[in-house]
């Protein structure tokens, strides 16, 4: 390795170590939220989806999506901070958290669950047990979670009943679609670590040694051959085989990464410093739908 990439690869892996030390705090309701609507503007993000061409964006304030000039419109009339947030593929929305300021109930919100586009919400399970930031569906329905509050991966198939998985220090997970590479017959998931992409082909029970070494902070597999990847510094990436190898794609607008959804091998939406951005080439070329507030 060059001295200039070693250098490099400190710097992101560092940005993953304090990206991992942030989002390991919980916030149970007592700070004030920022909001990011009454300046034009999201507050911090923290997952990106669509459903029927409608965009959503997580952040610390609720659900919103953009309305007719591209300004953020609150869903529904929470303003949880959702931690980590999905839209499965069968059009329902997971999410999980903390509770709005103010708010009854406990300070994690475990997992809940909308069926209708994120108006309302169903507490599902582990309310007040577990802050899930990262969620993630296979095929099946199986629904992945990253519990940021054990440091652990979790398994449910009806969303009620919970398996624990890996004890691991990670950022985001991805579930395989069927047929990608280096799946077994359970399939695959992979996590971020500070260390870099690994993989677990046993249903999240144990994770192998980094695939390479290059350091990712988001994931999403959108097609077996387009798993796509941001590093901390602000790149995205593409591998054809599963995270073995990256190819860099392009620098992604308005700085270091907050969210990443790959819908398809071409549509990828990603949330940045200033934006919530959507690219329909597979990521050369983004236009910015929805403004971000910096968060300080």
């Amino acid at each position: 390795m060059t001295p200039r990439r070693s250098a490099r690869s400190a710097a992101a892996v560092l940005a993953l170590a304090l990206a991992l030390t942030a989002c390991g705090t919980n916030d149970p309701g007592g700070s004030p939220h920022s909001d990011g609507a009454d300046t034009g503007a999201l507050g911090h993000v923290h997952g990106v989806g669509v459903l029927d061409g409608t965009l959503y964006v997580a952040t610390h304030d609720g659900l919103y999506s953009p309305g007719p000039e591209g300004q953020p419109v609150l869903v529904g009339e929470r303003r949880d901070d959702f931690m980590g947030f999905t839209v499965t593929p069968r059009g329902t929305f997971l999410a999980s958290g903390h509770p709005a300021p103010g708010g009854d109930g406990p300070a994690d919100l475990g997992l809940i669950e909308s069926t209708d586009r994120g108006v309302t919400w169903t507490p599902r399970s582990l309310e007040g047990e577990v802050d899930f930031h990262a969620l993630d569906t296979a095929a099946d329905a199986t629904v992945y979670g990253y519990d940021a509050t054990h440091g652990r991966l979790r398994v449910s198939r009806d969303k009620a009943a919970w398996r624990d998985g890996a004890a691991l220090r990670a950022l985001d997970i991805a579930v395989a679609p069927p047929g990608a590479p280096g799946a077994g017959p359970a399939g695959a998931v992979l996590a971020t670590t500070e260390q870099g992409v690994v993989r677990s082909t046993d249903g999240g029970r144990s994770f192998g040694a980094p695939l390479s070494d290059q350091v990712v902070a988001h994931v999403s597999w959108a097609t077996p051959d387009a798993l796509f990847g941001t590093d901390p510094e602000g790149t995205l990436l593409r591998s054809a085989d599963g995270g073995v190898s990256w190819t860099r794609v392009s620098r992604l607008p308005g700085g270091p990464p907050q969210a990443l959804t790959a819908v398809d091998a071409r549509r990828v939406l990603v949330a940045t410093r200033d934006g919530v951005y959507e690219s329909a080439d597979g990521g050369r070329a983004f236009a910015r739908r929805m403004a971000v507030a910096p968060v300080p």
